[in-house]
């Protein structure tokens, strides 16, 4: 028999009052006829009679569902609850749930019957723990060990079992099968208060679960993350899948490394290797808590030590301390905070909360912990000890939050016992208010609410005096801090101030990066360095038309880039190459995309060079073939030219975002330094060809650019349309190199050489699209013409449109003498004599099935939609072929002076002539701006409004709106003008 002075009835000290005392003897009159019915309950029925025990079950019904709902399930198990000594009880328990695996391997109960036993014995354990709580035989420390102690025995008893059960499937072998255990390569770490041994009453138990792949617990050829994987996820199972009998625990494995991409159970290495280099002070302030659990204990000891310079750095830099402050920071994010409220307070995050109380300790611990080993331990109120022994804070201080802590989490015990629910904000209902304080075992709810607000003030005062001479993690605008999982008031309304219409997502984005979700900035570097940028950079990014457009379009060039500290180097440099940067963001995310490939394009933005408009093509050129140098093989060769294409696009868009440049000017640009491109990688290519084939005796080549490419008005995503012509000698129709070939297959392969050489994807980026079908017979024929054959082709079998094509032609290289023999054809087909009724009758059905398969319908569209740029070249075109055989200084112009010239030639009027002059420069203008700022098709339900602004603004338009309504209005007038010419 028990000692009865020992026992949990004959300890009590205190029972809360009841609210509904009829109801509560309602039912406990239920449980005692119940009870009667049970032999083995036989010996309580006495006790219910009256007493302290009987107040303590009425509490319990009247309160809580989830404790009154144990207690009349089993009346045998409340009575042996009761009359037994709650620490033997709590022992036996233990011992019984570390322990069932041996039960299972000798055949006395089967699998099933131990995942009952396990919730059987949790549901046991719950209400062991909460009567003797309640009932006041156990304090805050006596309480959270016990639920620890319960936690270590579930998750060793579980992981025990699946061993041998592995084991018996041949897929591990055990050292000892009594403590499986041991050698299993294998080892479970509990985090946060399970490490502790803080747990609270109804909590998640955070694992993380690490091997050993070298182990000899494995066969040979085994993949250990596979089988140790499978483990893990077989435990969590056991233990939280619910039953008729319940749950054992719910399990939280997010806090093992980048959880979002590793497995389940991950390497030791590898996991070293993680927290060594990118491991962040959120992490090292959960490992402070760390402790192995189960699986191979002593594995976990090791791991522990060779994690301790991680964990506990002798010297803390500013960056770090910096990073400490932002996270107790965070704890001010919820409601509750500004003041310190009742109704609906979370005493967990709260100000004067539990947390504040946990920061207290651990960043004290993080920051001078590497120098003093005694302030390493993971329990709060002993660290609380240590601290006060330590020197850092008073007996005062000591004492009153230790106090605080204990009332806290008994605050926090009774909440989660209402219900069995992770839960730490207080009834918002005050009725529900009232009942929860008296289960708290105040009269009334004056009594909690002053009870509460003290405590809450004393843990906030200590608080604030501890960081108050800490760095603020600041701008002019107001506070600014990220580390942490929610939102911080003050945060969210100084990114409201500076601009963000959408403040909780970009502090989302921002906290994202601290938390290491982006690869490109989890070096320990780049955390450093964006740490103290943040605050100068959203206030950039807040000065744009479009803040939220420019965060998220960082957001998503840190998730492309490998690595960005020499991207946030840059930046925390030069404070006019941010803002210029934060231009590029939120109105050019073309732009924003090359930097994130190559920060360093960024250089250019501070050098002096940077605001002359250059556009000669001659000087382009030449910076193209400084930068591509000279390459020694290859590949390098091809690599550099992609650098040098990027970083002179990026100069050449960047001015034009900067006024430095027009958009017809961008235009040339940009086509001068792809001429340049075509002509080095041309020279390139032939040179290595002839290493290998030779050269054809007295050939010559020369390479076309038509449609934009030839009359200058390239934009930032232009494909590259090119024609590649060649003559020869027949009656040297053969190579001269060590692999010969015949003159058309040569310059056919050269071509292709030439157009690998401008398409191929290297580890730099691409480089062009290229578009051959211009050339004679279109993509059925060859992919290079020879010359007599392209103006025989031109001259007698090519439609109209081919010649269309011609009119925007022009030679960007060849051979010797070969430009002017090519050029000079072209004229001669372009200039032709043609039936004007014809060349309109061809234009027009040209047109007219472009707008059958493309649409001409979308009024964003400025190419295709009617009365857009391809009428205004369709005019220009027509008016080339249909009249330059009489007015040959038609031919060779871009679109505004063929118009122009038209006008003085007597073809157009002099008012259709400005009007269409006008019109191809303001469409030509905005078609720019859009290829700049968007890439792929230009949606405006996706477009954000800072680029329909700068589209307004490029066009002299006060908004979007009106924009729209001008350019509707003048495509009406092209196209009236185009029905007028093309008639």
């Amino acid at each position: 028999m028990p000692d009865q002075n020992c026992s949990l009835i004959s300890r009590l000290t205190q029972t809360p009052p009841v609210s509904e005392v009829k109801k509560a003897k309602a039912q406990l009159a239920e449980f005692m006829e119940r009870a009667r019915h049970e032999p083995e309950a036989a010996g309580l029925l006495p006790r219910l009679e009256e007493g302290m025990f009987r107040d303590l079950l009425l509490a319990l019904a009247d309160y809580s569902p989830f404790l009154w709902q144990l207690v009349v399930t089993d009346p045998p198990r409340t009575a042996r609850l009761a009359l037994e000594e709650p620490e033997a009880v709590h022992s036996s328990i233990i011992e019984n749930q570390a322990h069932l695996f041996r039960r299972v391997r000798a055949g006395e109960i089967t699998r099933d019957d131990a995942v009952a036993a396990f919730r059987r014995n949790r549901n046991s354990h719950a209400l062991l723990v909460a009567l003797a709580d309640i009932g006041g035989l156990w304090g805050a420390e006596e309480v959270t060990q016990a639920l620890s102690d319960f936690a270590d025995a579930s998750v060793s008893g579980g992981l025990n079992l699946i061993l041998t059960e592995m084991a018996d499937l041949g897929r591990i072998k055990l050292q000892n099968p009594d403590a499986p255990g041991e050698g299993s390569g294998m080892t479970v770490l509990a985090l946060g208060k399970h490490g502790a041994g803080e747990l609270n009453y109804s909590s998640d138990i955070d694992l993380v679960i690490f091997f050993d792949p070298e182990t000899s617990a494995l066969k040979e050829g085994a993949e250990a993350t596979t089988i140790y994987t499978r483990i893990a996820q077989q435990l969590s199972r056991l233990l939280q899948e619910r039953t008729a009998d319940g749950y054992v625990h719910r399990v939280d494995y997010r806090l093992r490394p980048d959880p979002g991409s590793t497995p389940t159970a991950m390497s030791l290495s590898s996991a070293y290797v993680y927290y060594e280099t990118l491991g962040q002070n959120w992490e090292r302030a959960a490992f402070i808590k760390a402790r192995p659990v189960a699986g191979d204990l002593t594995l976990g000891e090791n791991f522990l030590k060779e994690l301790r310079p991680f964990i506990w750095r002798k010297y803390f830099d500013f960056a770090s301390i910096a990073d400490v402050h932002a996270m107790k920071r965070q704890i001010h994010a919820v409601r509750g905070h500004d003041q310190i409220a009742v109704a609906g307070h979370d005493i967990k995050l709260g100000r004067g909360g539990i947390r504040e109380v946990e920061f207290f300790v651990q960043t004290q611990q993080l920051v001078f912990g590497g120098r003093r080993p005694a302030l390493r331990g993971r329990r709060t109120l002993d660290m609380l000890v240590e601290l006060h022994n330590e020197g850092w804070i008073t007996d005062q201080a000591r004492d009153e939050l230790s106090h605080a802590y204990r009332f806290l989490r008994a605050i926090e015990h009774r909440l989660q016992m209402v219900a069995d629910e992770q839960t730490q904000r207080l009834p918002s209902d005050e009725d529900e208010l009232k009942r929860f304080a008296k289960f708290c075992g105040y009269p009334d709810l004056k009594a909690f609410s002053r009870a509460l607000t003290d405590q809450a003030k004393i843990v906030q005062g200590h608080y604030a005096l501890l960081f108050e001479e800490g760095p603020e993690l600041a701008s002019d605008a107001g506070s600014l801090v990220f580390t942490g999982t929610s939102d911080d008031p003050e945060t969210l309304a100084t990114l409201q101030r500076m601009g963000f219409r959408e403040p909780e997502k970009a502090a989302e984005t921002v906290r994202g990066w601290h938390f290491g979700r982006r690869a490109a900035i989890t070096s320990q570097r780049a955390r450093e360095v964006l740490t103290e940028l943040t605050p100068a950079l959203l206030s950039a990014l807040g000065g744009t038309a479009d803040p939220d457009g420019a965060l998220a379009a960082l957001d998503s060039a840190f998730g492309r880039m490998p690595a960005a500290v020499e991207l946030l180097t840059i930046l925390q440099s030069h404070e006019k190459l941010r803002l210029r940067f934060a231009d590029l963001l939120g109105t050019a995310p073309r732009l924003a995309n090359t930097v994130a490939q190559s920060p360093h394009v960024l250089d250019v933005l501070i050098d002096p060079a940077f605001g002359i408009p250059l556009v000669d093509e001659a000087a382009i050129e030449e910076q193209v073939r400084q930068i591509i140098g000279t390459p020694g093989n290859y590949e390098d060769f091809l690599d550099r030219t992609r650098d040098a294409a990027r970083q002179m696009r990026f100069i050449t868009g960047a001015r034009l975002l900067s006024d430095i440049i027009s958009p017809s000017q961008a235009g040339a640009a940009y086509a001068a330094i792809a001429a340049a491109i075509v002509r080095a990688s041309f020279e390139r290519v032939r040179k290595e060809f002839e290493a290998e084939h030779g050269v054809v005796p007295e050939a010559q080549v020369a390479i076309l650019g038509l449609g934009r490419l030839g009359t200058k008005e390239l934009t930032a995503g232009s494909d590259l349309d090119l024609v590649v012509l060649y003559d020869f000698d027949e009656e040297q129709r053969e190579s001269t190199g060590p692999r010969a070939l015949d003159a058309v297959v040569y310059h056919t392969r050269l071509t292709q050489r030439l157009v690998a050489a401008l398409t191929v994807p290297t580890r730099r980026g691409l480089l062009y699209e290229v578009d051959l079908r211009l050339r004679p017979q279109g993509g059925k024929g060859p992919v290079a013409s020879q010359f007599k054959g392209f103006v025989a082709y031109q001259q007698s079998e090519a439609e109209l449109w081919e010649h269309m094509a011609l009119t925007r032609s022009r030679v960007l290289s060849a051979d010797p003498g070969f430009a002017e023999r090519v050029q000079a054809a072209i004229d001669v087909i372009v200039q032709a004599e043609r039936d004007p009724r014809h060349v309109v009758s061809e234009v027009r059905s040209m047109r007219a099935l472009i707008a059958q398969e493309k649409g001409e319908d979308d009024a964003w569209d400025l190419k295709l939609a009617k009365g857009g740029l391809t009428d205004l070249d369709f005019i220009a075109q027509a008016l080339v072929l249909a009249h330059s055989s009489q007015h040959p200084s038609l031919a060779g112009l871009a679109p505004e002076e063929t118009f122009q010239e038209a006008c003085k030639a007597g073809l157009i009027s002099q008012e259709d002539a400005r009007e269409l002059v006008e019109a191809h420069r303001q469409f030509n203008a905005i078609f720019q701006w859009q290829r700049l700022t968007i890439e792929g098709a230009f949606n405006p339900d996706h477009v954000p409004p800072a680029i329909f602004k700068r589209l307004a603004t490029v066009a002299g338009l006060p908004d979007a709106k009106v924009l729209l309504t001008h350019l509707n209005a003048t495509r009406q007038h092209v196209r009236e003008i185009y029905e007028r010419v093309l008639r």
